[in-house]
């Protein structure tokens, strides 16, 4: 019983602290977001894929989306593209992703040295970068970068920020392993390109978000001249993605506190081995007692008691177990956990339910013997 409940709660607790993980991501994505991609994306393993690359989509239809909609607050396109970044004799292929400075707020991007780079350097296509964690701790050995100049391909920019560490995002990539450029910069001097990945879209008030999509989707239908064709793009709701978050964590968690729940099943079993052992050890003293008056019920009840009793002490020590074994989870293992006292209350009524039916038949049981049986027995 102690191991049954110490799994749940420990399976819950675990299953907890993925919900919060994932939901401190999307969070961390920045609120009240719609996010346009180029082309189709879909989802495999749980990660975003896109199936090829399209190139319908401009920066003209962000400039579009700010001017003709009117509940989107900003708008932040974006393009990326995995290249090599080198300082000194040190290379790394990283992420460079070109950005306006609209991102910084949509996005959450906070400066931890150094500064943002402006509207101006981004209208002149100036060679600026604000870096992550992973860029100065391989490239310049956790040193301070600001002010160097690193050659992206071979074009040499500016290093201005650096950028707080952020982790690896819902969909597996390390946020702290890019490198932030001007939009302009990336477009004209570096990928030569006229078209972008993405358009990053921060929505005046949450309950506007659908009403946002709907604008957004019809204004970019007619701006690509779609008609009866499908969607070019894909629009993603944050409010849609943090409910489908939601209900997949929930699930989950569901799933393995069933599954640890079995093992309480077996403690039952146990329970039930136990009992049925005791009644047929102890046929002299239930032949006794009820030689000298005691009622079937009594015996019935004292043998339910007993069951309950092993089975709530089963049940508080593995909930004491169980969050023992949270806590080291998270200290040693980097887990991240949430302690659910739901889950413990739930562990102990489950093991006392388990407790009471696996006593009944061996209760029944030894109520059943009569005296003289249970006596000659001995």
């Amino acid at each position: 019983m102690a191991v049954g409940v110490a799994a749940v709660v420990v399976m819950v607790s675990m299953g907890r602290g993925v919900q919060k993980r994932i939901m401190d991501m999307i969070h961390d994505m920045g609120t009240n977001l719609i996010v346009v991609n180029a082309g189709h994306i879909t989802l495999v393993g749980g990660r975003e894929r896109q199936s090829a690359i399209v190139t319908t989509l401009r920066p003209g239809d962000a400039d579009a989306i700010m001017d003709h909609c009117a509940s989107v607050g900003a708008v932040a396109p974006e393009t990326n593209r995995k290249m090599n970044a080198r300082w000194e004799s040190e290379n790394l292929m990283t992420n460079i992703i070109g950005v306006t400075p609209s991102a910084f707020r949509i996005r959450n991007i906070e400066i931890e040295m150094g500064r943002y780079f402006d509207s101006v350097e981004n209208d002149t296509a100036g060679r600026v970068a604000i870096v992550g964690s992973v860029i100065v701790e391989k490239l310049f050995d956790g040193e301070d970068p600001v002010g160097h100049q690193i050659r992206i391909g071979l074009a040499p920019f500016e290093i201005v920020g650096v950028m707080k560490a952020k982790g690896v995002d819902a969909n597996g990539v390390d946020r702290d392993d890019r490198i932030l450029i001007p939009l302009n910069t990336a477009m004209r001097r570096l990928m030569r390109i006229n078209y972008i990945q993405k358009i990053h879209i921060l929505v005046a008030n949450s309950e506007q978000l659908q009403r946002a999509e709907t604008e957004i989707r019809q204004l970019l239908r007619e701006r690509h001249r779609l008609r009866d064709k499908p969607d070019d793009f894909t629009i993603q709701n944050q409010a849609t993605l943090i409910q489908t978050e939601k209900e997949s964590a929930r699930t989950l968690t569901l799933l393995v506190g069933s599954v640890a729940a079995i093992s309480l099943l077996v403690g039952g079993i146990g329970i039930l081995a136990v009992m049925l052992t005791a009644c047929r050890e102890r046929r002299k003293e239930i032949g006794l007692r009820r030689a000298i008056g005691a009622r079937r019920r009594d015996i019935r009840t004292q043998f339910l008691l007993e069951s309950l009793i092993i089975a709530i002490l089963g049940g508080v020590s593995g909930a004491v177990l169980g969050v023992f074994f949270s806590f080291l989870a998270s200290v040693i293992g980097g887990w991240t956990v949430v302690e659910s006292w739901d889950a413990i209350v739930s562990g102990l009524m489950l093991s006392t339910a388990v407790g009471l039916i696996f006593g009944i038949f061996p209760a029944s049981k030894a109520s059943a013997l009569e005296p003289i049986e249970a006596l000659r027995a001995e």
